[in-house]
């Protein structure tokens, strides 16, 4: 083992972790997951450790886990679930002190420990092998680097701020940082007397290319250069291939569990490590590692009449060849028979490998990460493989079966923050309706996941609402809501958020309250026949505030400000909390401003439930408003269409999204910045940028600020994900581009145009419109006045942003005098008769009778 962890902060790997192989990286408030996803793409590159500023639930940690983490660094308590949900030892670090009786893969020392205490800790668990093999690792955080070499010789692996090492080993290099080449020689001995290191060479699949020696001298070249670099006997350091041309990049070091043996895991170029131009010192490769090279050759060179080449040139034989001998690997009985049919549907599968530019390395990475997992798949069949065998579904245990999470969306193609480019003067039609579709929802598959949450709060009350709390949150409650009035100190902000949140409050309350419908419609439809319309308040409304990746007051006023306005009675909102049991002191200030009753201490399907349904202390509404994930939006649709419930919601939703129109007028930076402040709200976010008439120069000119302001942004890996499934369409026309826009039905429309608000008579579908360079989408979010609750996923086209309508309904009446009655009655009367509804013609039949007396 590299005897050390560099610290970081993201997923990508430093140039000090390349020999350690490892890397420790601190997640701060995360998107479990984006940061899932994101160790999917990095698997391979490095062996990922993670440890979060709050503990994460079981679940979260599990899907970590699951993603590629190679453990995770958790307090005892969290340690000791994860055990109990059959995570492995090996996977577990714990923060401080171990648990009596838990297997561990390692503790963490965060408070400068005694180097004496270090030495005996690790000695200690020398003697204490786990079950699975191997000791416990003593891990120590070291602020100071210079310390961490007496540290390393006590048997720790120090934790140490990647900016704070470096590669380099010259003094007049290192700039003020500790080389990580010391910490490695730290861990090493050797009992020969010229002082060198036995090294055995391998490459990625563990495969002995040779043995060398190596020296101090030569371990700091290899370090810094990330190469093979050795020390000869006869000639000193030997770089690997300087002259031969064989190079070898440096994968990583690791030191045997005595420390007087190094290993360097390479990757080879060129005709191999051997002098003699053979791939290694010891045998030539076999098994699949000989295949592999055998079928690169042939699809390179084949010889004449080579079958392999005519598997490469036929896709159709070459399908046909691997189902087949699938099948007679199914049908084989005995271990020879197996053996036989085994190796020909290797031989089959590593065709296809190779042919699609695959190598064994990249499979074996794949089962790797696919060991890692800790949830377990139910694993059935396809169904059409079950109808064409006749397979019988076995049951399975639902209290035993971790559900899988989902395979996320592709990752993006390239590590560069762009947007995919098209024209639409030579794009098709299914091109261009690509860009603008919207990405699917497997709607029955979330409500399969939320019409138990939702039906366990329903009958389970507060109890219910409690324990999903604990569970999605992380957070045991002994109360599921806090009530008005709060306490000053739950609500303690700066002067300055304070002063923001006042002037948008302000602000969104102007603009509300000039929508307030307090006119009665008065219509006399015939004489004496006088109809009205007027609007009352909705008595209690439920506002949702998301929590996830974001802390939103702004969306609690833009929610709670219009429900004042409107004269709502009973206002409750309800977010998610934090760790600790408390919430945003941003969001408790709103709802003290607001007036609201009470705050829901829940998120998700749970707390729609709650508002929907009413538990012991959550009162129930007649509405539900506020913008959330699938499960939010899965959970306000089904109780809408619950009878029981009897409650209304504000419109279906899906995740947030911006078209911007730019001309060749627009300010590349003003742009780039709206296009991000969309894609930062999470992965799934979608922008579309439509350029009128704009040359390459500018779209480069666009493309390059996006990248240089992302890389700016603290969320720019939820930035990455959203931009690499996000397009800009060139179109001619202004004409054109309303046309598409208004197909798309945007949530946020964004007008970069000149004579901007000339245009505004050309949008017929839209959430809310910004006009012109000096309007950015941030303004409508936050202060403008506007409301930021918007329809999305193309319900613009039928549905309007909350508003204070949203919060009010109208009552009719009807008020005749006998002269009316006698206006309107006959014609009443036939055609009630029409529609056989007798009752309904004889309550006019008796009114006009009772007239003629």
């Amino acid at each position: 083992m590299f005897p050390l962890l560099p610290q970081t902060s993201s997923l990508e790997v430093p140039a000090v972790a390349v020999a350690p192989g490892k890397v420790l990286v601190s997640i701060s408030q995360p998107d479990v997951a984006s940061v899932a996803q994101q160790l999917k793409k990095a698997f391979g590159q490095a062996q990922f450790h993670l440890i979060a500023d709050t503990d994460l639930s079981s679940d979260e940690y599990i899907h970590l886990l699951d993603a590629g983490a190679a453990s995770v660094f958790v307090s005892g308590e969290s340690a000791l679930d994860l055990a109990a949900s059959g995570v492995p030892a090996t996977r577990l670090t714990v923060i401080g002190a171990k648990p009596d009786g838990l297997d561990v893969g390692g503790v963490f020392l965060r408070d400068k420990p005694a180097l004496e205490d270090v030495a005996q800790l690790s000695a200690s668990f020398a003697k204490q092998l786990l079950p699975s093999g191997g000791a416990p690792t003593v891990y120590v955080a070291v602020e100071d680097p210079q310390a961490g070499p007496d540290l390393v010789a006590a048997g720790a692996c120090v934790v140490i701020s990647a900016p704070l090492l470096t590669t380099e080993h010259q003094a007049d290099k290192l700039d003020g940082r500790f080389p990580s080449a010391d910490l490695l020689l730290a861990s090493l001995s050797t009992d020969r007397q010229d002082g060198l290191y036995t090294t055995l060479v391998t490459d990625v699949l563990n495969q002995s290319l040779g043995l060398v020696y190596s020296s101090a001298e030569s371990l700091k070249e290899a370090i810094r250069t990330s190469t093979g670099v050795y020390q000869s006997r006869r000639h000193g350091l030997w770089y690997k291939g300087k002259e031969s041309g064989n190079t070898q990049k440096l994968l990583r070091i690791e030191t045997d569990c005595d420390g007087d043996c190094v290993k360097f895991v390479v990757e080879q170029t060129g005709a191999g490590f051997c002098h003699f131009n053979t791939e290694s010192c010891f045998s030539a490769a076999q098994g699949i590692s000989c295949l592999e090279k055998t079928l690169q050759q042939r699809l390179q060179n084949a010889p004449a009449g080579s079958y392999t080449k005519r598997l490469f040139d036929d896709a159709d034989l070459l399908r046909a060849k691997i189902m087949e001998e699938a099948e007679e690997l199914v049908e084989a009985k005995d271990a020879d028979e197996v053996s036989w049919e085994a190796a020909d549907l290797l031989y089959f599968a590593m065709v296809k490998v190779v042919k699609e530019g695959v190598s064994w390395a990249q499979v074996m990475t794949n089962l790797d990460s696919k060991h890692m997992k800790i949830s377990r798949r139910k694993g059935d069949a396809k169904q059409k493989w079950v109808d064409a065998l006749g397979i019988k579904r076995q049951k399975v245990d639902e209290k035993e079966e971790k559900t899988e999470p989902k395979k996320e969306e592709a990752e993006e193609k390239s590590d560069k923050i762009q947007l995919n480019h098209l024209n639409a003067d030579t794009a098709s039609k299914a091109e261009i309706a690509a860009v603008l579709a919207r990405p699917a929802q497997k709607t029955s598959d979330i409500m399969k996941l939320v019409l138990p949450i939702v039906e366990g709060v329903k009958t389970g009350g507060d109890k219910k609402l409690i324990e999903l709390t604990e569970k999605f949150d992380g957070v045991k409650l002994e109360s599921p809501i806090l009530k008005a009035p709060f306490a000053p100190e739950l609500m303690a902000i700066s002067d300055d958020v304070k002063a923001a949140i006042d002037m948008s409050i302000a602000n969104v309350r102007k603009f509300h309250a000039a929508q307030l419908d307090t006119s009665e419609l008065v219509v006399e439809t015939q004489p004496g026949v006088v109809c009205k319309r007027f609007s009352r308040p909705i008595e209690s409304v439920g506002l949702y505030i998301p929590g996830g990746t974001a802390v939103l007051p702004s969306t609690s006023l833009h929610l709670g400000v219009p429900a004042q306005v409107a004269g709502c009675k009973n206002i409750v909102l309800a977010s998610p909390p934090r760790k600790d049991g408390t919430l945003s002191p941003e969001v408790v200030y709103v709802a003290d401003q607001i007036g609201a009753k009470a705050v829901v201490l829940a998120g998700g399907a749970q707390a729609v439930a709650a508002m929907a349904y009413g538990t012991e202390s959550v009162p129930k509404v007649d509405k539900i408003m506020g913008p959330g994930n699938q499960f939010v939006t899965a959970a306000k649709m089904h109780v809408s269409n619950d009878t029981t419930a009897r409650v209304a919601i504000d419109m279906p939703a899906g995740p947030s999204e911006v078209l911007v129109i730019c001309d060749k007028h627009a300010n590349p930076a003003f742009v780039a910045s709206d296009l991000l402040s969309q894609a930062e709200h999470g992965v799934d976010s979608q922008v579309i940028l439509l350029a009128v008439d704009c040359d390459q120069e500018h779209l480069d000119a666009i493309d390059k600020e996006l990248e240089a302001q992302a890389l700016a942004l603290p969320r720019v890996d939820i930035i990455r994900k959203c931009i690499a499934h996000s397009s800009a369409l060139s179109v001619k026309t202004m004409e054109e581009a309303f046309r598409l826009s208004n197909q798309y039905a945007p949530e946020h429309l964004i007008l970069q145009i000149e004579d901007a608000d000339t245009y505004v008579p050309l949008v017929e579908h839209a959430g809310s419109i910004f006009v012109g360079a000096y309007s950015p989408e941030s303004c409508g979010d936050y202060s403008s006045g506007t409301n930021h609750t918007l329809p999305t996923y193309g319900y613009a086209r039928m549905y309007s942003g909350v508003n204070t309508g949203t919060f009010t309904k109208h009552i009719t009446s009807q008020q005749l005098t006998r002269e009316g009655l006698g206006v309107i009655g006959p014609a009443v009367m036939t055609l009630a008769a029409t529609e056989g509804l007798d009752a309904h013609r004889m309550a006019v039949k008796v009114r006009l009778d009772a007239m003629q007396k």
